[in-house]
């Protein structure tokens, strides 16, 4: 008998990192914005960076997130304000002359009368009538406990700045406890000093933690990562020394020294500080920030609120990416989370992972000058997205399904046998009959073999394949010739017309893949360009439209393939204004000269002699232009086209697809 096997789960509780459950990042959409901006004339890089900064409408991008991080922070500087311990202390202290001048005023002694003049003559700085008072001999019981709070308010306070929950741990504290308080920070120093003198303190580190671990609910494993925490919150507590005004600097040094009664605790705290800021120098120690809200923070709050806003100050910077050798993992998503909830966490980590997967997937290639530009992949993926929508367009409804197959020719209702080297699709209706009629045909037992069949199935054998007979096309040789001249990006027909000039590429290379697509662009002079250099290409301060140098050089690839059907495809939103002369060089003149147009029209005859199919695509209204195409058409037997800029895609592929039903035999 057969062992089963069992398999055993474990299920605990999501420990960060990538979600598991979190939907695939869509690397289409990134790239489709992304080729957007690269048409608009931005480098590979910077669409890259515009495209993280933008996001999506589902997912919040870098300048989002820095400007909720910014607001953030503007709104805890106007909210807030660090009056809180010197308010609390001041009541304090009014509380307890209060009750003393009850007690005193009970008395009917001499020494009752002195100690009012006493109490009625306090300065009016809190400061200086905490210390004044410091030795005075308290008549009420009550008085003497309010004041004795003073004392251990600013002792809580100055040690909450510095250690996490400190304030409320040593609440009713009595001296043993601040004594253990006392040898920790002293055994601390120790422990500190010996790191910045480079020695190895793994056993002190140990020793400390053993004997005062419970100060630190961090739970530090080493010197390094104890000294980060307590740096970090040093460094604010400086920070909020600084942002203090001039007179509450000087309150709180006065105050400081009657903490728990003595000034021992501030000067273990002193140089707790210095050896800390030794340690870690790059910190914000001399940052200060400027309050003037009215919701009061004491010592420990409002360091606590100087640790928020370092870490909303540093999150902008990261989420910026301006710096020098800028990453998207440079973000810190734990602080993000903390400041702006785990979605902001969330969002930041996709835009990490989509900027990982565009790279990872070669999205992107390197020129020969180190220049980063579209890669043939994504050029594949960006065309088949532009040419998704055209489709639509031609379609008039949004669920047009654009894929096909058998693009060699069209189906003629008929089959034949299947020869080596046959790449028409199979007539899978008479493969299978085929196969099922010989199995028939070859079994000893015919009545049988219905049930055999349906136990084990037809096995379909290579005599049994058939393919569906298709009509051959004609090969066509096809030349798009597109206006880069200034005109067109400040009408804006910049980008619809590169988006064009892809959509008809994706088509031909991915469907039609008989036909020879060649790409011609003209400004003042006319050159051939491939497609990923033409979606690259950023317009140029530059007059002149040389249609006459254009045709020349779709002559020539028209003669590369003197077989196939001439398709001629112009897209223009101006009349010829330049020519070559006989040096080679291009001559602009406006209005157009005779001479340009003289020429232009001489190429246009001998293209129409090729017998090509020439369509013209007209852009914009000038009377000129569309005066000169229309005679021009009827000279040649030509079409001339007038989309708007949103329907030029859709013109320009249909005119194609038009052309090629034309051409089937």
């Amino acid at each position: 008998m057969a062992r089963k096997t069992f398999h055993r789960s474990r299920y605990q509780r999501y420990a960060g990192g990538p979600d598991p459950l979190a939907p695939p990042v869509d690397l289409r959409e990134a790239l489709r914005d992304i080729g957007d901006d690269v048409m608009a004339g931005a480098s590979p890089q910077r669409a890259l960076r515009e495209f993280l900064r933008r996001g999506t409408q589902d997912m919040r991008g870098l300048d989002k997130l820095r400007e909720q991080i910014n607001r953030r922070r503007q709104e805890m500087l106007k909210k807030r304000n660090l009056d809180g311990t010197f308010a609390e202390i001041r009541e304090l202290l009014d509380r307890a002359v209060l009750e003393e001048r009850k007690q005193l005023a009970r008395d009917l002694d001499d020494d009752a009368r002195f100690a009012e003049m006493q109490i009625g003559s306090l300065p009016p700085s809190t400061a200086q009538a905490v210390e004044e008072l410091s030795e005075y001999n308290w008549r009420s019981p009550q008085a003497r406990e309010d004041y004795d709070k003073i004392k251990d308010l600013l002792g809580r306070e100055l040690l909450d700045q510095r250690f996490a929950g400190m304030k409320e741990a040593l609440e009713g504290a009595d001296e043993g406890d601040r004594q253990r308080v006392s040898e920790m920070l002293k055994d601390l120093n120790e422990l500190l000093d010996a790191h910045n003198r480079g020695e190895d303190t793994s056993d002190k580190f140990e020793k400390f933690m053993d004997e005062h671990g419970d100060f630190f609910p961090e739970n530090p494993r080493s010197t390094e990562e104890l000294i980060d925490s307590l740096a970090q919150r040093a460094a604010a507590a400086q920070q909020f020394y600084n942002s203090l005004t001039p007179e509450q600097r000087a309150e709180l040094d006065q105050l400081a020294q009657q903490a728990f009664g003595s000034p021992e605790l501030m000067s273990q705290l002193a140089q707790m500080d210095s050896s800390l800021r030794q340690a870690r120098p790059g910190l914000n120690w001399d940052d200060a920030q400027s309050f003037s809200g009215d919701q009061p923070m004491g010592l420990g709050e409002g360091a606590a609120a100087l640790r928020d806003i370092s870490e909303l100050e540093a999150l902008s910077e990261q989420l910026s990416q301006q710096y020098a050798g800028a990453q998207m993992d440079d973000i810190d998503l734990d602080a993000l989370a903390r400041q702006l909830g785990d979605e902001a966490a969330v969002d930041a980590r996709r835009l990490a992972e989509l900027e990982k997967a565009l790279s990872e997937e070669g999205f992107f290639d390197r020129t020969s000058d180190g220049q980063l530009r579209l890669s043939p992949k994504a050029m594949r993926q960006l065309g088949q997205s532009i040419f998704r929508d055209i489709a639509e367009q031609l379609s008039g409804r949004g669920d047009r399904q654009t894929r096909r197959s058998g693009a060699l020719g069209e189906p003629t209702g008929a089959s034949r046998e299947w020869e080596f080297g046959d790449t028409d699709p199979w007539d899978v209706t008479r493969t299978v009959s085929n196969a099922v009629l010989r199995t028939i045909s070859e079994s000893d037992e015919p009545s049988l073999m219905s049930s055999e069949m349906a136990r084990s199935g037809v096995r379909i054998d290579v005599r049994d394949v058939e393919v569906a007979e298709t009509e051959a096309r004609t090969q066509a040789a096809v030349v798009l010739l597109v206006d880069t001249s200034f005109s067109m990006e400040m009408e804006g027909r910049w980008t619809p017309m590169k988006r064009t000039a892809i959509a008809l590429n994706h088509l031909i290379s991915t469907r039609f893949r008989s036909d020879e697509l060649h790409l011609i662009a003209f400004g003042r002079y006319a050159r051939s360009i491939d497609i990923a250099e033409l979606t690259g290409l950023q317009p140029r301060m530059e007059q002149g439209t040389n249609l006459h140098h254009a045709l020349l050089l779709a002559q020539r690839h028209l003669r590369r393939f003197p077989n196939a059907q001439p398709v001629v495809l112009v897209v223009t939103d101006g009349e010829p204004t330049a020519h070559l002369d006989p040096s080679g060089e291009p001559f602009f003149f406006y209005p157009p000269h005779p001479q340009t147009i003289a020429l232009t029209v001489r190429e246009l005859d001998h293209v129409a002699r090729f017998g090509a199919q020439v369509t013209f695509f007209r852009l914009g209204e000038d009377p000129g232009l569309a005066h000169f195409m229309d005679q021009i058409a009827r000279r040649i037997g030509g079409r001339v086209v007038a989309p708007d800029i949103d329907g030029l895609g859709a013109a320009v592929v249909g005119d194609y697809l038009r052309s090629r039903r034309g051409r089937r035999r």
